[in-house]
């Protein structure tokens, strides 16, 4: 599985470099400094994921994710400092497939890597719900603009249950286990109610989960 690095600062591009290639399977294929350079990089080299920073110069991250994933050119996990960043709106409007923080461990980066890989678009649970609660709480970042679609209007009444249980930034593994269901099951549940909602992550389901249940 091929990756490019996209961040400013050499030292953090070594280190994620250490991390993607002690994984058996895993090669970086380039790294980039800013924006820009990571689109024009990910065109050409076409990797299966972009490892993506949020604040670069020339272009920042949310404006290279939103060219990335408009013209398919590659998953995108969005590399965070988690400080309540004013991007994290605009990145999850830009359909990146899930978030890291940069603190993560290894054994951390390489499973949200393969699970994103394999289509689950999973993270790991603390760091989906506490980057959610960070995007509703940011007050100086405008809402990222979601079909205005009531979920309890067009899901079922197990898609819901789904749908919950994404608010809460679960795998569909937990999830499988909490609703008693099989993960195939469960990943073909999650597939049709981002389809009904109109959405393209499971971060941005999760997004629409916290809104529509807030106040219950």
């Amino acid at each position: 599985m091929t990756v490019l690095l996209a961040d400013d600062h050499a030292a953090v591009r070594l280190g994620m470099r250490m991390v993607v290639e002690s994984a058996p399977g895993f090669t970086v294929v380039g790294e980039a400094g800013n924006g820009a350079t990571a689109v024009s990089m990910a065109r050409a080299l076409r990797p299966d994921v972009v490892l993506m920073d949020l604040r670069m110069p020339v272009m920042d991250g949310v404006a290279a994710t939103g060219r990335i994933v408009a013209e398919s050119l590659s998953k995108v996990l969005v590399l965070t400092t988690f400080d309540h960043d004013e991007y994290l709106f605009g990145a999850l409007a830009a359909g990146a497939q899930g978030f890291l923080l940069k603190s993560a461990s290894p054994s951390s980066i390489i499973a949200a890597m393969h699970a994103v890989l394999g289509g689950d678009q999973v993270l790991a649970p603390e760091v989906t719900a506490k980057i959610v609660h960070a995007a509703l709480e940011a007050a100086p970042a405008p809402a990222p603009q979601f079909p205005g679609i009531d979920p309890r209007l067009v899901l079922t009444g197990r898609e819901l249950q789904v749908l919950r249980e994404l608010g809460a930034g679960l795998t569909n593994h937990r999830i499988g286990r909490n609703l008693g269901i099989g993960e195939t099951t469960v990943k073909t549940h999650v597939s049709r109610l981002m389809g009904k909602l109109g959405v393209s992550s499971r971060v941005q389901a999760a997004l629409v989960a916290h809104r529509a249940f807030a106040q219950e």
